[in-house]
């Protein structure tokens, strides 16, 4: 079951698409799926995905919280003190919004509403 404020998807920078999943598949035996020719999501206990479409902005993986409530949850992290970088927006999926902790990591939040 989602819950609030646990990790729940991991994106992680990926330059070399095809490369990138041949190298997980060949290591590890991860399969994929794919969502067009620069997003691969992978399923290996922890979901997550390689995106291949970041214009180089993506250097770290990225952690992905969930929230029941997008909009309440983009509230707490601004009071606690967290830097909103990207406002909410949509994506296949849901929505999300990406925002910086006090010590600068970046992380999102996403809902599926």
């Amino acid at each position: 079951m989602k819950e609030d404020g646990k990790i729940d998807y991991v994106e992680l920078p990926a330059g070399d698409l095809p490369a990138t999943k041949s190298f997980y598949a060949s290591a590890f035996g991860w399969t994929f799926t794919d969502y067009g020719p620069s997003y691969a999501a992978m399923s290996e206990g922890l979901d997550g995905g390689f995106d291949a479409d970041t214009g180089g902005q993506l250097k770290a993986a990225l952690v992905v919280l969930y929230a029941h409530d997008l909009e309440a949850m983009e509230a707490k992290v601004r009071a606690a003190g967290g830097t909103i970088v990207r406002p909410i927006f949509k994506f296949p999926g849901g929505r999300r919004f990406h925002f910086r902790d006090p010590s600068g990591n970046e992380l999102a939040v996403w809902s599926e509403t």
